[in-house]
This record gives structure tokens, C-alpha cells and sequence, in this order.
């Protein structure tokens, strides 16, 4: 299974923006793109003084990337996802963003299970979760409407497990097409419904990804 092993942080320089690869470490002054403003590269802090008027291919490419980055996909992955966004009816952008926010890593992210979507792949990858009772390890697994997600058996006691149900209730609460509930050893979540494009905050305009891939 391809993916990207390569420092995270040089990615958001690169986009010049938070993309929240690393978890709370991102939210502190350690974060890259606090210390160093500039993409990375022999010629990052050239690029700062550059004039004129970046290309519209240059947007489609940069928000394609940004799209990629944030939910840890790979170029041909993320290519298939767009087909088959283009496939359903509706807005092909709707679409895709709803595809990529029901893969099962970023649905565990979204739970607050997980500190960032890289840690919440590497959870799905170790087999710490089932879905309607059946153990699955794959991150780009598509969660539907109904589907109950829980800690797997031989999971539930393990320390990151036992300290993440005390402070659960502390974290932010999951977006409303998703409901968790943590009570005694158990934690079971359920995904009410398809996400809709008001629930997706991220700052991304799908739009400039759709006509990257319609040229």
C-alpha cells in the first residue's frame, strides 16, 4: 500500500497553510508553518518577493494538492475518487469531498478518536476497529449511512483506549452526520447520514478541482 512517508510539515509550507498533519503539535508555536512563513526548497524564501499573477492552472493544481494532502491520498487514488465522484449524480466537488470524508480513517479523525487523520489511519491499519462487527483494517474503507463503528474486542484495554474514553466528552463534538457514545468499556459510533458539503469545513474550493481534472 502506497502512501507518503516524506516529512509532513514541508507540505504545509509548501500550501503556505495549516493543513493539521500533526495533530496538536499544530495548534503550538513548534508548528512549521508559525516558524517559517516560506515553501521549503534551496528557493523557498525567493518565491516570497515573486511577482505577477499565478496562473489559473497554478490554483487547480495547489487546491488539487491541498485536497490530497489533507485526507492522505496519493495522485492515482484521489484520480479514481474524482471518477467516480463524476459518476453520481449531483455537483461532481460535492461529491467528491462526501467520498473522501466517509473514508473509515478520516471518519475515525472526525470522531475525534485520533489526533490527526495519519493517526487515525495508522489505528485503522493496526486493526483497532470494527465495522458492523466485522474487523476491518483498511483505511479507504467508504462508511455508509447506519453503519456501527466500535473499539475492536481485543483493543479495548489498552492504554490509549482506556485514557481516550476519560477525556472524550472533553473534545470537540462530531460533526451532525456522526454520533459517538461512550459508556462503561464501550465506544460506539454510527454514521446517521451522508455528509453534506456545510458539514465539510475545510478550506477548500472544489470547484478549481474539478476543472484541474476536466481539462
Amino acid at each position: 500500500m502506497a502512501r507518503y512517508i516524506g516529512p509532513v510539515c514541508k507540505l504545509c509550507r509548501r500550501e503556505g497553510e495549516k493543513l493539521f498533519l500533526k495533530g496538536a503539535r499544530c495548534m503550538t508555536p513548534k508548528c512549521a508553518v508559525e516558524r517559517r512563513t516560506y515553501p521549503p526548497g534551496q528557493h523557498g524564501k525567493d518565491t516570497q518577493f515573486r511577482r505577477g499573477r499565478a496562473s489559473d492552472y497554478n490554483a487547480q493544481l495547489r487546491e488539487k494538492q491541498k485536497a490530497r494532502r489533507i485526507y492522505g491520498i496519493l495522485e492515482r487514488q484521489f484520480r479514481r475518487y474524482f471518477y467516480e465522484a463524476q459518476r453520481r449524480p449531483g455537483l461532481t466537488g460535492s461529491n467528491l469531498l462526501g467520498l473522501l470524508e466517509t473514508r473509515l480513517d478520516n471518519v475515525i479523525y472526525r470522531l475525534g478518536l485520533a489526533e490527526s487523520r495519519p493517526h487515525a489511519r495508522q489505528l485503522v491499519l493496526h486493526n483497532h476497529f470494527d465495522v458492523n462487527g466485522v474487523p476491518t483494517n483498511i483505511p479507504s474503507y467508504i462508511v455508509r449511512p447506519g453503519d456501527e463503528i466500535t473499539v475492536h474486542g481485543s483493543s479495548k484495554n489498552l492504554k490509549y483506549f482506556r485514557e481516550i474514553r476519560a477525556y472524550l466528552e472533553d473534545r470537540p463534538q462530531p460533526p451532525e452526520w456522526l454520533t459517538i457514545d461512550v459508556s462503561g468499556n464501550e465506544i460506539v459510533a454510527r454514521m446517521l447520514r451522508a455528509p453534506e458539503r456545510r458539514d465539510i469545513q475545510l478550506p477548500l474550493n472544489e470547484q478549481l478541482i474539478v476543472e484541474y481534472y476536466s481539462r
